[in-house]
């Protein structure tokens, strides 16, 4: 007889422990193992959390290198079926070797379930008939798992679901995620009901009643935002370092429907918009994508959105200032230009209305659909792809934590017919559809790739940038560890080309993400190594840093409502010298409004216990030597990025943190 070593992990996890008998197979080239019984001196808790339990296993002759290994678990007469959680199983041969199994999944049955051994292998290099066989039911499983569903026409497509407890065991949030969400969720709203102030449909008095409703929910940067958000400079600063750092580009040239001339911009002819333009110094936000919006009606009352257009001038000391405000995209007389020499209230209105639009562009495009919904078909594109020995899944599978609960929570609760955003956002409802649909048609590759985007909107100079600084060194870094990983694994183009699992994955995030569009130049194919790199480079950014930098900071900014207005409800003035303080508290949103804006933000800026960061692997689905120091040295990277970016915020007024690799989470996971 020959033994074999076996030690089970179970995942240190609320609920992961089983007291169900637990049996495992040994599956080898050679051979195969009887079906066995792990008992053993440490009897029923041997399977319990943080568990490490050593078994041994006998055969009468060795079965050769391993394959995969069969776990299954039968309840106990007076026990109910449970839930377990094992996260790898060791087994070391009698031959001296050591083969590692990673599980990190539920078993919830009594079915038995097969795990490959850890060392990767593409579907053209998996030839054992064993081998071969366990893939092809895994993913034939998972396609049955991961279904697509279409929630709306026009939007990148979902999974299938009918609730969260209808998503399989391994996406769903854990036991300490779903609490806290739910805590921080009804906190928030209770804090409301308490104050009365969720059913208030009256429009805001005093602009200091608005600092009464959240006072215990403040953050350093929501208060200096109260403090600031006047300030034409702070205005500017928030296009490159606030929540959406994407719309920003260089101006060369003026575009047509926006008629400004060097005599509205520049007193007693002190420049010139050309000679500026040609230096570099004039940037535009161009809102186009909301123009024509069917905007909302709340409270009975129809809302405005406007699709503006703001110049902005790099000043001699380096601030971004606004020069120039168009609120509707066709230039007419009751579209007048607004300037920082016009009164106080018609120029902070113009702002005031520019950051409305702001928060739906945000909301929407740059943080719903470039990352929530992208992330989501990523994560089910793998998931049904994919099997576990796949390199491409062990690289990939931390960065889809919690997506898929998280998107249909999103769905349930923030754009659904009752949704938040739905009731209270000046796109809620139809304009939302639409707007969702614009984007879409207009995503490119180059948006989803942070140092070809930058390029292309001509930000590489503009100083104080931290988005674009913190982004391009973070690109670089991830960019050098799947290089690293990936050229481990193929050797050259052909492997790349020959992977099918791989095009297949290709193939449905091209129809499911992007609706099978031509034109957006994202691959359809891979046909190069270097193109992989950076498309599975693209889907970890999109899936972390990018997410971090266009979520994290919501309520920072939009905590204080008069900086982000979720909707106005009164059109913007048509002519000059006709706005008070009165006119801009009468087109804030109503109480009700804006407090249902604020819980929301604040539910959705809020880290979770269980966060794991970038760089971060609770799981170890590597194996071999090689990823798994890459692995060590991309940690290594972002500690150094980190502490760099930690020197840097101390001497800012505002820290930019919100790609800070500690604080960026590994995924879409809120």
């Amino acid at each position: 007889m020959v033994a074999y070593e076996v030690t089970v992990s179970t995942t240190n996890a609320i609920n992961a422990t089983t007291f169900n008998n637990v049996f495992i197979k040994l599956v080898g080239e050679d051979g195969e193992s009887e079906r066995k019984w792990l008992i053993g001196f440490r009897g029923a808790s041997a399977f319990v959390r943080g568990a490490v339990s050593t078994f041994t296993v006998e055969c009468p002759v060795s079965i050769g290198k391993l394959v995969l290994i069969e776990l299954d678990k039968k309840r106990l007469l007076l026990f109910p079926e449970d839930s377990w959680f094992p996260a790898k199983v060791e087994v070391k041969s009698p031959e001296g070797d050591t083969y590692n199994f990673p599980i990190y999944r539920w078993i919830t049955d009594s079915e038995v379930h097969r795990f490959r051994e850890g060392t990767a292998l593409r579907v053209f290099e998996d030839n054992h008939h064993l081998g071969r066989y366990s893939r092809e039911q895994e993913l034939k499983q998972r396609e049955e798992d991961y279904r697509w569903s279409v929630y709306i026409e026009g939007i990148p497509h979902c999974i299938k679901a009918e609730s969260p407890l209808s998503l399989p065991c391994e996406v769903r949030f854990s036991f300490t995620k779903t609490t806290e969400f739910l805590y921080t969720a009804s906190t928030g709203l209770t804090e409301l009901q308490l104050k009365g102030l969720d059913d208030l449909k009256e429009n805001w008095t005093d602009i200091d009643d608005i600092d009464r409703v959240f006072c215990c929910k403040q953050t350093d940067i929501s208060d200096y935002v109260q403090e600031h958000w006047k300030e034409d400079a702070f205005f500017g600063y928030q296009f490159l370092n606030g929540v959406n750092p994407m719309l920003i580009k260089r101006c060369l040239t003026l575009p047509d429907n926006f008629p400004v001339t060097d005599d509205m911009v520049f007193l007693h002819g002190q420049g010139s918009l050309e000679d500026e333009m040609k230096k570099g110094n004039i940037f535009l936000c161009d809102y186009k994508r909301l123009d024509g919006l069917k905007p909302n009606t709340i409270n009975g009352k129809k809302q405005y959105l406007m699709a503006p257009l703001v110049l902005l001038h790099q000043t001699p000391d380096d601030k971004l200032m606004p020069i120039a405000i168009q609120l509707k995209q066709t230039p007419a007389d009751d579209n007048p230009i607004f300037f920082p020499t016009d009164s106080e209230y018609d120029w902070l209105m113009a702002k005031i209305f520019v950051r409305s639009a702001e928060f739906n562009e945000h909301q929407l495009n740059v943080h719903l659909l470039r990352t929530h919904l992208l992330a989501e078909v990523f994560a089910v594109s793998l998931l049904r792809n994919f099997p576990m020995v796949h390199p491409l899944y062990k690289l990939l599978i931390p960065h889809t934590r919690y997506t898929l609960q998280i998107n249909y929570l999103a769905r349930q609760l923030l754009i659904s017919e009752t949704g938040v955003f739905t009731q209270f956002a000046a796109s809620g409802g139809e304009g939302m559809i639409t707007l969702l649909k614009r984007s879409l048609s207009s995503l490119t590759y180059t948006d989803l790739c942070i140092p070809d985007d930058i390029a292309e909107r001509g930000l590489e100079g503009i100083p104080n940038f931290y988005y674009r600084d913190d982004g391009l060194k973070l690109w670089d870094i991830i960019h050098r560890f799947v290089q690293g990983v990936l050229g481990y694994y193929y050797k050259n183009d052909n492997e790349v080309k020959k992977d099918t699992e791989l095009q297949n994955w290709l193939q449905d995030i091209f129809k499911h993400g992007l609706l099978s569009q031509t034109g957006t130049g994202i691959p359809q194919r891979l046909s190069s190594l270097v193109k992989l790199v950076k498309f599975v480079t693209m889907v970890i950014f999109t899936c972390s840093a990018q997410h971090s930098a266009v979520n994290s900071g919501q309520y920072d900014y939009g905590g204080w409502m008069p900086n982000t207005p979720i909707t106005l409800q009164l059109p913007p003035p048509t002519t000059k010298g006709t706005t008070s303080e009165a006119t801009m508290l009468q087109t804030f949103p109503d109480v009700n409004t804006t407090v249902q804006g604020m819980a929301t933000m604040w539910l959705l800026s809020k880290q979770s216990s269980d966060f794991v960061s970038l760089g971060q692997y609770p799981e170890e689905h590597f194996s071999e030597e090689t990823p798994r120091r890459l692995i060590k040295e991309f940690q290594g990277e972002l500690e150094v990025l980190s502490a760099s970016i930690k020197v840097r915020n101390r001497s800012l007024e505002v820290p930019y943190t919100y790609m800070d690799p500690p604080e960026v989470e590994n995924s879409v996971a809120i």
